[in-house]
């Protein structure tokens, strides 16, 4: 039993104020007011008996109580977020059959996830996954040789499906560490004319990534030389790592290239904001409530697993880089 005055609303509020630093960022991921997430934090520190911010400094930065109590917080909202997931798919043991496409950015620690909490319900089911590149998955689900796919959307729903649209992926630029130098204040003119010091690193041309990448740069009348084009995330990032080039990504694809963090930077985008969008499709003709349930829970684990990792190293994404539902998609 929680000791008087911690809160499920308290912990996930600390949590955000403790990403961010700041009371406004918070209200607004939270969806209280300013005055309600200082009263928040007040109330878990009463509770404690501690100080978990310093609420002298501005952004706000943990006490060493705050950052001991901040492990314990994740831990226990990771396993919350987690057990909400798994309750969100219903019964799928009526099901003779059911072939899933997943994109690859997933591959290290949300497919599998995912997987499990399917296979607890597939009781009955001969169940096959693929993963692969979204303009192969999309390929896949136009011919019908998917119930399910979850890819990247190119704006335009294959011919029969239906689509739930689940997270917002942002472009943003990964260099080698130290070779942008004014993150902070924003990449500047001169960032922009050092990076063509050193090669642009393409996704490979029949990517949809690549593809979207390329049109968003030819809208704002910027090219840059061509010379490495790669098929496989992971080779373009250690390629980055290695100070071969730099390459625009998004924070998935960043974010599944973790052994590599230490020695890339990510920075906002510095010509235009861009971003795409990853979905889920399914045939128009299931009239089931399964594509709808499986996207919900695909967002529990998105948000989980991806997101609030990457806005605790990189909170400057916290604006762009959320899940959606379909009202989102629509406007």
């Amino acid at each position: 039993m929680l000791m008087k005055g911690v809160t499920l609303r308290g912990l996930e509020v600390f949590e955000a104020l403790a990403r961010t630093g700041s009371v406004a960022q918070t209200a607004e991921i939270t969806g209280l007011s300013q005055p309600a997430v200082s009263q928040q934090l007040r109330n878990l520190e009463k509770a404690l008996a501690a100080d978990l911010v310093d609420h002298g400094r501005r952004p706000m930065v943990l006490t060493p109580a705050g950052q001991t109590f901040l492990a314990r917080t994740e831990i226990v909202l990771s396993e919350l977020r987690l057990a909400q997931s798994e309750l969100t798919v219903v019964d799928l043991s009526h099901l003779p059959a059911l072939t899933m496409g997943l994109i690859d950015d997933f591959d290290n620690d949300l497919t599998p996830r995912l997987v499990s909490i399917l296979a607890d319900s597939l009781t009955k089911c001969r169940f096959k996954m693929v993963t692969a590149p979204s303009h192969d998955i999309l390929r896949a689900m136009a011919a019908r040789e998917l119930h399910i796919a979850v890819a990247a959307s190119d704006g335009s729903s294959p011919d029969g499906t239906i689509e739930f649209p689940l997270v917002k992926d942002p472009f943003i630029l990964v260099a080698p560490k130290g070779f942008i130098q004014t993150a902070a204040s924003g990449t500047s003119q001169a960032d922009i004319d050092r990076l063509r010091t050193l090669p642009f690193l393409r996704y490979a041309a029949e990517q949809l990534i690549s593809q979207q990448i390329e049109t968003h740069l030819g809208q704002h009348d910027i090219s840059f030389e061509s010379r490495f084009e790669m098929g496989s995330h992971l080779a373009l990032m250690a390629m980055v790592a290695r100070r071969v080039g730099w390459a625009i990504t998004t924070p998935l694809g960043l974010m599944r290239a973790a052994r590599f963090h230490d020695q890339i930077e990510a920075h906002p985008l510095p010509f235009g904001s861009a971003s795409r969008t990853i979905s889920l499709f399914s045939s128009s003709d299931w009239a089931d409530s399964i594509p709808r349930d499986v996207s919900q829970t695909m967002r529990h684990l998105i948000q989980n697993q991806t997101i609030e990792p990457a806005l605790a190293r990189f909170s400057w994404l916290s604006d762009d880089f959320h899940v959606l539902d379909m009202q989102q998609m629509s406007r």
